[in-house]
């Protein structure tokens, strides 16, 4: 099984005829993803890569039936097209865009409560299931289809991750960069949630970073609820106080989100966690065997 997407899924990019939207629709589409649709306002009636496009996305859910978004919009205009999103009922949302500001986002935050939209991101790679679909900008070659569930807070150490499991005999079943911005549409706790019941995920990875507290929350969760091996890495460990690192999440400040205070909670909770980046494969796989 998979979590949110699958051979099913039909997808419709938002900003399609971008470039960034172009190039990532043709990717998916090599990958085996079913893009039924793309919406570029006043550009409906084009085609993209053999996509028909619409004026917006209701349009393309009566026309098309999809039920997922994957969003290339510009940031000024990404709030509204999540909001558009989940007007039309679509089940998932998956926002690439980086640099929506906080404030939109909190008014997509209050939209989303009123609906029944997913949403993984912003500023996110997506969303795969191998050998099934995936929506979003990873590379497709590096997964392959088996037990491990991934999380991340990073879009490229999900990658690096990803393929050293693959490496060490470790498919995966569904991996997720949730985003790494101050606001998310998702959280780690919610996708834990959904693999505790999936029969065919039998671990996680869970891929953290400096700033907030997602990962301690996700540690107390995990200690309290969720039976099934976690793995964990800490990016950003040797970061100080202040310094940002890669995007607007990944910042200690106000005395919280610092790596050790990270990594005691989920060592805390029984979770393995993973000192050395490039030892992580080998690590989870140690970790899968003794279990």
């Amino acid at each position: 099984m998979s979590i949110l997407v699958d051979e099913n899924t039909r997808v419709v990019v938002q900003g399609i005829t971008g470039r960034e939207g172009t190039f990532h629709t043709k990717r998916m589409l090599e990958y085996g993803t079913v893009v039924a649709a793309g919406v570029t306002p006043g550009k409906g009636g084009h085609e993209v890569e053999g996509v028909p496009v619409f004026n917006t996305v209701k349009q393309a859910a009566e026309k098309e039936g999809v039920n997922v978004s994957c969003i290339f919009v510009p940031p000024p205009f990404a709030a509204d097209a999540i909001i558009e999103s989940a007007s039309a009922g679509l089940d998932l949302i998956v926002c690439i865009t980086e640099g929506i500001p906080v404030l939109d986002m909190v008014k997509v935050a209050s939209f989303l409560k009123t609906r029944k939209s997913v949403l993984i991101g912003p500023n996110c790679p997506g969303i795969i299931s191998p050998g099934k679909t995936k929506v979003g900008i990873m590379p497709g070659p590096i997964h392959k289809p088996g037990p491990m569930a991934v999380i991340s807070r990073s879009g490229t150490l999900t990658y690096e991750v990803v393929d050293q499991l693959t490496r060490v005999g470790l498919g995966q079943s569904t991996c997720i960069g949730i985003g790494g911005d101050p606001l998310v549409g998702t959280t780690f706790i919610d996708h834990l949630k959904r693999f505790k019941e999936d029969p065919d995920t039998e671990g996680v990875v869970l891929i953290g970073e400096i700033g907030g507290t997602a990962e301690e929350e996700a540690a107390k969760y995990i200690r309290e609820e969720f039976k099934k091996p976690v793995i964990a890495f800490i990016a950003g460990q040797t970061a100080p106080p202040g310094r940002r690192m890669g995007h607007a999440g990944a910042i200690i400040s106000g005395g919280q989100g610092k790596a050790e205070d990270k990594i005691s909670s989920l060592k805390a909770a029984g979770i393995t966690v993973a000192m050395d980046l490039g030892a992580l494969g080998k690590t989870v796989h140690e970790v899968m065997e003794k279990r």
